[in-house]
Parts: C-alpha cells; sequence; structure tokens
C-alpha cells in the first residue's frame, strides 16, 4: 500500500511526516496486554504502508522502548537508510517543581537511551500546574539542549493558548502543540488555531475519533454504560460526549456522518478525521494503534481518497451548534487536566 503524496507534510526543514500519526498511548495500559513482538511486528506494517510517525511519552508504558527495539530490528534487517522513513515524538511530563539543567538533561538522557537515538525528532513537553512557572526554566533548558543537539525540535501538550503566548514571547521556538480536537470537542477553533496561524505553529490532535466512539459500532445503539466502556479512551471521551452534549445529539451526529461516508464510500471515522485534517494549523491528526491487537491500517489510509466538499461541512456543522460550548463548560485546550 503506497499512501498518496496529500498524506505527507513537511512539518519541519528535517522532517517530512505521515499526517496520520501513529499514537501509542494505547500501550501505556488499560488497553489490552501488549506483547512486544506482535507490536514490533506491527510497527513494520504501519511504516511500509506508509504510517511513519509514531506519537509515544515517556509514561506511555513501554513505548519509548519499543521505538528503540524497532529501530534495532529496522537496522538489523534493513539497513540504517530505513531509519530516514521512521519518525518518533516523545513527550517529557515531570512533576512541577524547581528545574535545573541537571534534572531536565537526566531526563532527555532517558528518553534518548530508552529510544536508541542520538537525537530525539521532537520531544513534546506537559506542565500540570501553570501557577508554577518553573515550566519556562524546563523549556530554556531544553532550548540548550536543542543547540547542544540532543532535540532537535521542541514542542508542547495540552498547553491553553495565553501559556503558548507567553512562551514564545520568551523566545523559545516551538513548532508544534498537541490538543484535543474533535467534531465533538471543538475548542481549539476559539483561539488556539489563530495563534497558531500567526506563529507558524502546528496542531497534532488526539481524540479525534473520540477514542472509537466516532464509528459505525455506536450507529443507532443504545448509549453504552459502565463495562461496556472496556478502555480508558472510551470511558474519557464518553464522558466528553456528555458535557457535549449527551448520547442522543451524538447520535444524530454520527447519523450524519454515517450518510457522508456512505456518499464517499469511506468510513465514519474517515470522515471525522479529514474534517479535523482540513482545519487551519493542524498538521496531523493522531490515531491510536493497539499494537498486535488491533490495526485500522487500510481503513486510515482512506482519508487520504477522498475530499468533503461544501454540503458535507454544513449538514457537521448544523449539529455541532446543536452542542453545549465546552469552551465556556472546561474552558480552552488542555484546562481539562489542570481544574
Amino acid at each position: 500500500m503506497n499512501l498518496p503524496i496529500a498524506s505527507r507534510l513537511q512539518f519541519t526543514p528535517d522532517l517530512n511526516i505521515c499526517r496520520i500519526l501513529n499514537g501509542m498511548w494505547q500501550v501505556s495500559g488499560g488497553h489490552g496486554r501488549i506483547d512486544q513482538k506482535a507490536a514490533i511486528q506491527a510497527m513494520f506494517k504501519y511504516l511500509d504502508a506508509g504510517f511513519t510517525t509514531w506519537d509515544l511519552a515517556d509514561h506511555y508504558g513501554p513505548a519509548e522502548d519499543l521505538i528503540g527495539e524497532f529501530r534495532r530490528q529496522l537496522i538489523a534487517t534493513r539497513g540504517k537508510e530505513a531509519l530516514s522513513n521512521l519518525q518518533a515524538f516523545t513527550k517529557w511530563v515531570p512533576r512541577p517543581g524547581k528545574m535545573t539543567k541537571k534534572l531536565v538533561e537526566e531526563n532527555i538522557d532517558i528518553s534518548l537511551r530508552r529510544m536508541d537515538v542520538e537525537s530525539l525528532d521532537l520531544m513534546q513537553f506537559h506542565w500540570w500546574e501553570y501557577q508554577d512557572k518553573n515550566y519556562l526554566d524546563a523549556l530554556k533548558y531544553m532550548a540548550e539542549l536543542q543547540t547542544e543537539g540532543k532535540i532537535k525540535h521542541l514542542a508542547l501538550t495540552n498547553f491553553d493558548t495565553e501559556r503558548l503566548k507567553i512562551i514564545t514571547e520568551a523566545g523559545i521556538k516551538i513548532v508544534s502543540n498537541q490538543v484535543q480536537f474533535s467534531l465533538v470537542d471543538r475548542r481549539p477553533e476559539v483561539n488556539m488555531i489563530q495563534f497558531c496561524k500567526q506563529q507558524d505553529i502546528k496542531l497534532f490532535t488526539y481524540g479525534t475519533v473520540c477514542g472509537g466512539l466516532l464509528s459505525e459500532k455506536y450507529l443507532e445503539k443504545p448509549e453504552p454504560r459502565g463495562s461496556e466502556l472496556a478502555t480508558v479512551s472510551l470511558r474519557k471521551y464518553k464522558n466528553m460526549v456528555d458535557a457535549w452534549g449527551g448520547w442522543q445529539l451524538f447520535q444524530e451526529l454520527v447519523a450524519i456522518l454515517k450518510e457522508i461516508a456512505d456518499k464517499h464510500k469511506v468510513s465514519i471515522s474517515n470522515v471525522a478525521v479529514r474534517y479535523i485534517l482540513d482545519q487551519p494549523s493542524v498538521g496531523g491528526v493522531i490515531v491510536g494503534a493497539r499494537l498486535g491487537i488491533s490495526e485500522h491500517i487500510e481503513d486510515n489510509a482512506k482519508v487520504f481518497s477522498f475530499s468533503l466538499d461544501d454540503d458535507d461541512r454544513d449538514r457537521i456543522n448544523a449539529v455541532s451548534r446543536q452542542s453545549r460550548d465546552l469552551y465556556q463548560l472546561i474552558g480552552d485546550c488542555g484546562d481539562e487536566y489542570r481544574r
């Protein structure tokens, strides 16, 4: 399977990425047990299909170790040049507190060792507590490590627009921010997108298929409860649906998406992803990969086989207008983690 050229983005001068990123949160627990051998085999399948870009974090269970082992097997079977087709974006999520160069460097070095790389493609930084301004010190030390060659590019995860502005005004070059963005959660449209356009910052979005809720599996189905929500993702995004407008309105949305999907001969998830990929400043959508458990390689590829027209977008937006304002309810991007 060869993905079309439209599946690629020249994200930075040195990083050409796939616009659907393989999300590795699913290996962190709560999504089924991961068998390393099966997971690595699945990673080869993703790479060969054109899904070359991985999103992971220091706290996603064995995610960084899986990347390291995958790199070693790639070199052993295909030679070192095969690594040029692989991009791996990790995160550092420290506890708030005093930041020193030594502390920051020690943590970056752990990721370098686990992933078996000399330099991190992208370090996406998350900070839990805005009142603790030490996040600026952490980022300044990371910028120094970038100058020293340990990090290629600096990025953020779940920072709001106000803090993103503070960071850029401090002279720290940020290339992307990872945020929740879907047809249910459209908060980035309020402030984030406009600021990112001005600063040439890309958004990588997660939750775009609501953990699988935006799929045929939940079309014309009664509201799932308790044990029916079998993964951490499903429970998380069901709560988001409840805040947004509830199950009945969600069913209206899924029904419209099904009609649009049938028109284009694709899936509901494809339509949900395509809509967000088309939004300004969105560099890529992260779709969870339950490695060795369930793969969606062929279905994900269809995202690049069609375009939404004005009528499609109008019908989707008509449902969105009936929902509650999540920006008013929750706040800006990432605020759900700091309440």
